[in-house]
């Protein structure tokens, strides 16, 4: 198996079309920046004031250590089948196939309720009559699968440009807070631990997607190399930047209620909708890209090894999966649909992938411990308390998930027992 992975890093090494660390920490930024950059801090701040400034700084730091799994697992185990692939060669085919599986059963449901966020910011920017906005959601996904038909090198590319206009934004903000005659926000009142760790509660969603970087490991030009790498300087930009708006919402007051917008239009004069709008748009649909590259992906890695159909497995001339990427644009265009017409809460739609993702960085972490050397045993520790507070929080919205594995796993079990299909087997991969 070590000559097998030896082998796969040498001819990963030298692809000239593959991702570079720079291009991966812009890609690993803008999923985790998403459709929450310019919203979620204020919500933050509605529940703790000046300690959601702590809660970003802990949340940051707290996240740190589970980056350095996923980017430690990835880089010496590098495969499409991502955490699916860890959790296997850890705890055997069912364990692994099972992860996979719930995987591929929560991203149909949350790349739709990122996109009906994300609609919110062309609600902002235009008068959008009622008429048009799934005709709207819908042509995301259209977009989507433009970005997707060559693969993930092209938009890596263009998600880098992305996250360093972000950057920019901020930073030009930053400045002209600085100099510019604004009125400041009062004087910074107590902090209440409690609030605070409420806060980086909520905090926490903002991280989720690490465990989508793991799936791309083998378009990276070399992932032993520039992978680790990629992912700190991902999450480290990324709190970075939560934290820079969350000082900018309360150092200056605003009414707007998209704060960061109405902060834009006071520093510069207007323009605050457009700029900032165009931003959050753009970063949703990248979020959303970089979950749907993953996906197919995994149903590339899942039909080649028989625990999904076979007729997904036949590439295009990029080594994509056209019949897996229009299946999953199709699912998720008919949850759209059925989340329209019935009014479904949005709320309820992100608690529940929450919950699946929980498991899967659960058992990462858990995998993690067993295939990792034993330096890194204290960080998978961590992890793992991380992700057992994080289910403990959910509550009864863990019940998706803990049901998904509950029909999933026994129907993979009777799927190796009658080898329907050949065996997915790690050591062969």
């Amino acid at each position: 198996m070590a000559n097998n992975d030896m082998t796969k890093a040498t001819a990963v090494q030298d692809r000239p079309s593959g991702i570079g660390r720079w291009q991966g920490a812009g890609l690993l930024a803008t999923t985790l920046l998403g459709t929450s950059v310019f919203i979620l801090p204020q919500l933050t701040i509605k529940l703790a004031g000046y300690g959601a400034l702590w809660a970003w700084a802990l949340m940051t730091l707290t996240i740190l250590p589970v980056a350095l799994v996923f980017a430690s697992l990835a880089s010496r185990f590098h495969h499409a089948a991502g955490p699916a692939y860890f959790v296997e060669k850890a705890f055997g085919s069912i364990a692994g196939r099972t992860i996979g599986i719930i995987f591929m059963l929560a991203v149909p449901l949350g790349a739709p309720a990122a996109i009906i966020m994300t609609y919110q910011f062309i609600d902002a920017l235009f008068m959008v009559p009622d008429s048009m906005i799934l005709i709207i959601q819908l042509s995301f996904l259209v977009l989507i699968y433009i970005l997707n038909f060559r693969g993930i090198h092209i938009s890596a590319t263009l998600q880098l440009m992305l996250t360093l206009a972000i950057v920019a934004v901020l930073m030009v903000m930053m400045f002209a807070w600085g100099i510019a005659d604004v009125p400041h926000s009062q004087t910074p009142t107590m902090i209440d631990s409690s609030r605070v760790l409420q806060a980086t509660g909520l905090a926490f969603w903002s991280f989720l997607g690490m465990e989508a970087m793991s799936h791309l490991s083998d378009d990276f030009k070399n992932p032993e190399k520039d992978l680790k790498p990629a992912m700190m300087i991902g999450v480290i930009i990324v709190g970075s930047i939560y934290l820079a708006c969350t000082w900018l919402i309360l150092a200056i007051p605003t009414d707007s209620p998209l704060a960061m917008a109405g902060i834009f239009d006071q520093l510069f004069g207007g323009m605050g909708a457009p700029v900032i709008g165009a931003l959050g748009l753009a970063g949703g649909i990248a979020a959303v890209n970089v979950y749907t590259a993953s996906l197919i992906r995994l149903a590339l890695s899942f039909s080649q090894k028989g625990i999904l159909p076979e007729w997904l497995s036949k590439q295009n001339q990029h080594g994509i999966s056209e019949r897996a990427l229009t299946t999953v644009l199709m699912i998720m265009a008919a949850i759209l649909i059925i989340t329209h017409l019935t009014n479904q809460d949005l709320e309820d739609l992100v608690s529940w992938v929450n919950g699946v993702f929980v498991i899967i960085y659960l058992a990462s972490m858990l995998a993690a411990f067993r295939l990792l050397p034993a330096k890194y045993h204290w960080v998978t520790v961590l992890g793992c308390l991380v992700c057992l507070m994080l289910a403990w929080g959910l509550g009864w919205k863990m019940v998706y998930a803990v049901a998904m594995l509950i029909i999933a796993a026994p129907i993979l079990w009777l799927q190796q027992q009658k080898k329907i299909k050949p065996g997915y087997n790690a050591s062969s991969s």
